[in-house]
């Protein structure tokens, strides 16, 4: 294997940024993994690049699942380099009226998903003092927005796993990397995401509004996912790589003004907040 090759392993590479990214890294020359929930997925994955590329089948919710589909990765390429929390969706709506059975769905993939593959992965990773978790989050890991709560909260809880896990195995020489992508052009706000129409009139011009924003920029969205791809390929190949990486304009835009709006809120109302130390 050349020295530059890695081996990736991919979560939910049907379609979005998983595809764009997994196709991409076939035509650098890289190994990919990628986990799909049909079978005849899995099989068009494997033959897509024969020797090079591995679909498995594997739905993030089950814990065994992933556990196998790491196993399979590990007993036909020996090794694995980086590691992919792609699979997601979004559960878009007001937080008062998505179900408790969405909510809990939300999170088990977004959330619950990617903590079982690290712990998957992880014994394999700290045997090796190596490798690269990239966990793909969003600008709505970072800001929230009205008619998002239920996504938003679950990208949050991602944020601070990938966060807490950086500092734990920074000294192993394992790499983390939050990669939060603001809009980009894939199924994410069409069929790949859940909408629950608010029917609770004084959320009209918060989440009513918000969903109608988000499913008109559905096919429009400004972020392309090749690109998107290709700094995913430049990222893990820096010796130093970041513990965030933002994709897009928008995402640069709305997080420094998040930050500048956050840091002035702070020292607006310190004199509250600081004095109440012992």
């Amino acid at each position: 294997m050349p020295e530059t090759q890695k081996i990736w392993f991919i979560t939910g590479a049907s379609t979005g940024l998983g595809e764009a990214l997994a196709t991409l890294l076939l035509e650098k020359g890289d190994k990919v993994v990628a986990t799909f929930r049909q079978p005849e997925q899995v099989a068009a994955f494997t033959q897509k690049a024969p020797g090079q590329s591995l679909g498995v089948l594997a739905d993030v919710t089950n814990a065994e699942h992933v556990t196998a589909a790491v196993q399979q990765a590990l007993d036909t390429f020996g090794h694995l380099d980086v590691i992919v929390n792609n699979a997601g969706y979004g559960s878009l709506g007001s937080i008062e009226e998505i179900t408790e059975e969405e909510t809990q769905r939300q999170f088990d993939v977004n959330v619950f998903g990617p903590l079982r593959l690290v712990r998957a992965v992880l014994p394999h990773l700290r045997a090796q003092k190596s490798g690269h978790i990239l966990n793909i989050s969003s600008v709505g890991g970072l800001i929230g927005m009205a008619h998002a709560g239920i996504y938003n909260s679950s990208k949050f809880a991602l944020e601070g796993l990938g966060e807490s896990l950086a500092a734990q195995l920074k000294p192993l020489g394992i790499h983390v990397t939050n990669v939060e992508p603001g809009p980009f052009r894939t199924n994410w706000a069409g069929p790949s995401a859940t909408y629950t129409d608010t029917k609770i009139a004084d959320y009209a011009s918060t989440v009513g509004e918000g969903l109608k924003a988000s499913l008109g920029r559905s096919g429009n969205q400004t972020g392309d996912p090749v690109k998107a791809a290709e700094a995913m390929y430049q990222l893990v190949r820096l010796p130093n790589p970041p513990m965030r990486l933002l994709l897009g304009g928008f995402a640069y835009q709305m997080t420094r003004q998040k930050l500048q709006a956050m840091l002035k809120e702070i020292d607006d109302f310190a004199y509250l907040g600081e004095p109440t130390d012992f």
